[in-house]
């Protein structure tokens, strides 16, 4: 199979950190199996995983196969680098489940059922390690690696030194070793090659590369990518309500659209080149045209489709664009009526809400009474009055006038009224 240059792609679109001599000559070669590995202690990657999903992706696209693994064993121990504590340990029936709804989140960036020749495969480090015994791990991997190699690894050396009280517990430290053991194991059964990762992860997968060179005789490659900051030295991935997920329930695709729609022209000239697959040309391009008009957002809104759409889908990208432009009053009752409640109470997050009974509105509620005395949000009927003769009030997006009737027809999915004052000051009646 012809196979293009993987760690030049990367190279421009600044996706390596550290690479193993030769990587690249041995890749160019012939089709090869890598593999990156995912932590399955939750139902849903977020985008904080993106990057080793892209590299997977990329991988893929350059011809090669890419083997995803979800670390059942060692997602039952935890891996030491970069963290200050151990993580919870989960039993095998929520690995599994955790397991299969990460592979339906993989596929959308990758090809497992094609058939094609360097299709994805999702391997779980359980199968392989579960039957393994204490003494057997210890005598046929353990005596090949030693606590000096182990102890010189940055992952150990920051834990053990650094501030937390606790250390570090023997489970934690044999981590390299399983994770080590893995890159043997689809060495031998899978040909795989090439380990990847965040620039964290260096440590363990040389520890791989030594197993197999001393254990197999063999050679292995291992390739690390820089770990993603945003412009102004926060996190990348989080948002004020914590990680931004995959999964449509925990994060809706309004809310995922509009964190890559949030970022800073800086930061969305790099993530353009590692979050979509535009090739080299287009992004040039793109960021040629921002730069030339900055305040248009070219670049963000570009970054957004892209990968709001690989994510969730066309039609999700559709809606939220739509629920985005009425945030923006650019939007019709017609419209807003077609939010569904998950995105709707989503746009319009913190807007102080009152209850109505819904036997109320299917009679008819004032809309001065609904204005001032039934909800509060306008003092008292005259100030209401006097809103809604400046024309400053409007009903779902459209403008009303004294002796304008509330009823059931008005609700947006069959129980909320979106009042509005002016541009910015709104007020939702949910009924009960």
């Amino acid at each position: 199979m012809q196979v293009k240059n993987f760690v030049e792609e990367l190279q421009w679109r600044g996706m390596v950190h550290d690479v193993m001599p030769d990587t690249e000559a041995h890749l160019m070669e012939e089709m090869r199996a890598a593999y990156v590995g995912f932590d399955p202690t939750a139902d849903s990657l977020h985008i904080g995983n993106l990057v080793p999903i892209m590299l997977l992706a990329f991988y893929q696209r350059c011809g090669h196969k890419p083997l995803a693994l979800v670390g059942g064993a060692t997602g039952m121990i935890g891996d030491p680098s970069g963290k200050s504590s151990e993580r919870n340990l989960l039993d095998e029936a929520t690995l599994r489940h955790n397991q299969e709804c990460v592979r339906a989140q993989l596929s959308q960036f990758l090809d497992f059922s094609s058939g094609a020749p360097n299709e994805a495969v999702m391997v779980n480090n359980y199968d392989w390690m579960k039957d393994f015994s204490f003494l057997g791990f210890i005598r046929d991997v353990g005596k090949h690696i030693t606590i000096n190699y182990m102890m010189a690894k940055d992952s150990v050396k920051n834990r053990i030194s650094g501030d937390a009280t606790e250390g570090m517990s023997f489970t934690e430290f044999t981590y390299q070793l399983v994770q080590g053991y893995d890159f043997l194991h689809l060495y031998r059964e899978q040909g795989c090659t090439l380990q990847m990762g965040g620039s964290d992860q260096w440590g363990n997968i040389t520890t791989g590369t030594e197993l197999i060179r001393r254990i197999a005789g063999g050679k292995g490659f291992a390739l690390t990518c820089p770990l993603i900051t945003k412009s102004d030295g926060s996190k990348f991935g989080k948002s004020e309500g914590g990680n931004v997920w995959l999964d449509a329930k925990r994060t809706s695709p309004y809310k995922f659209y509009q964190y890559w729609l949030n970022t800073s022209d800086e930061d969305a000239e790099k993530y353009i080149k590692i979050f979509t697959f535009l090739d080299k040309p287009t992004i040039e391009a793109l960021v040629a045209e921002h730069a030339e008009a900055p305040h248009l957002r070219l670049l963000q809104r570009r970054l957004a489709e892209e990968v709001t759409t690989t994510v969730h889908g066309k039609e999700a990208l559709e809606k939220a664009i739509q629920a985005s432009e009425i945030l923006f009053g650019r939007a019709t009752s017609a419209q807003l009526k077609q939010l569904d409640e998950a995105t709707f109470l989503d746009v319009f997050e913190g807007v102080p809400q009152g209850e109505v009974e819904a036997s109320t509105v299917a009679e008819g509620l004032d809309i001065i009474s609904a204005l001032a005395e039934r909800t509060g949000f306008l003092k008292s009927n005259g100030e209401a009055r006097r809103a809604l003769k400046e024309q400053s009030i409007s009903v779902n997006k459209e403008k009303v006038s004294e002796g304008y009737t509330i009823r059931s027809e008005d609700l947006i999915n069959g129980q909320f009224v979106l009042l509005q004052r002016g541009k910015k000051n709104y007020f939702i009646i949910k009924t009960v």
